[in-house]
């Protein structure tokens, strides 16, 4: 957040995006090429976009504004971060969908209305596993730690209600956080995640760390299993 050369102004998808102060930077991270080579959003036909798309944690807003440049009809991003908000929506004017993009402010699903559903929900998750006890010094680390894990509690257990039927509850996760503990946190809420794209990336400052990137799915686990 404090980089000297963090842009104002950065290059994604063959087009140029606004960032704002306090807001996770792309740039710096693969974590977004990777959640929109999985969702195939450069691609006319995106493998999980169809007709409505909820991100989770959505920052600058790229993967939102994709969705709905891919074709999605009705997209909502949203994000703990109000700055984020801002962010997205201004990306969304800047690439003239703001009449799909619909962004809002809140933590996990509490600004989506009850009853709302969606073809695809997604998140790329902070993945980051944070101590008990810890304490956020900005807005800005919540992008990169959760606490406890309670975040991705949070969503294991809800993303699967706010699917539409035939639709996909979405996870990104990697291998820098805790993949067992993860699917204990399923477990314990009656989920099941399944593997369906995975990906090597080196990262690192000289790129010496090979991070395996995984998109899982989430679902009810299935009736009697064990």
């Amino acid at each position: 957040m404090t980089r000297a050369d963090r842009p104002r102004v950065f290059s994604a998808c063959g087009r140029e995006w606004d960032l704002l102060a306090e807001v996770f930077a792309p740039v710096y991270s693969p974590s977004t090429n990777v959640a929109l080579e999985f969702l195939d959003l450069g691609e006319k036909q995106g493998r999980y976009r169809r007709d409505s798309f909820l991100e989770i944690g959505c920052g600058a807003g790229v993967i939102a504004v994709m969705a709905a440049l891919s074709g999605c009809e009705r997209v909502v991003a949203s994000d703990i971060n109000p700055w984020a908000v801002e962010n997205a929506a201004v990306n969304a004017g800047r690439h003239g969908m703001r009449g799909r993009v619909r962004t809002v402010h809140g933590d996990m699903f509490s600004g989506i209305d009850a009853g709302e559903r969606f073809d695809t929900v997604f998140w790329s998750s902070n993945y980051v596993r944070g101590p008990e006890g810890y304490e956020y010094k900005t807005l800005h680390e919540a992008a990169y730690v959760d606490i406890g894990y309670r975040a991705h509690r949070a969503y294991i257990a809800e993303a699967p209600r706010r699917v539409a039927e035939g639709g996909s509850a979405l996870l990104h996760f990697s291998s820098r956080g805790d993949l067992p503990e993860l699917h204990r946190i399923a477990e314990e809420y009656g989920r099941e995640l399944r593997t369906i794209r995975s990906m090597e990336v080196h990262e690192g400052e000289y790129g010496d760390d090979v991070v395996e990137h995984l998109l899982l799915e989430i679902t009810p686990a299935a009736v009697g299993a064990e």
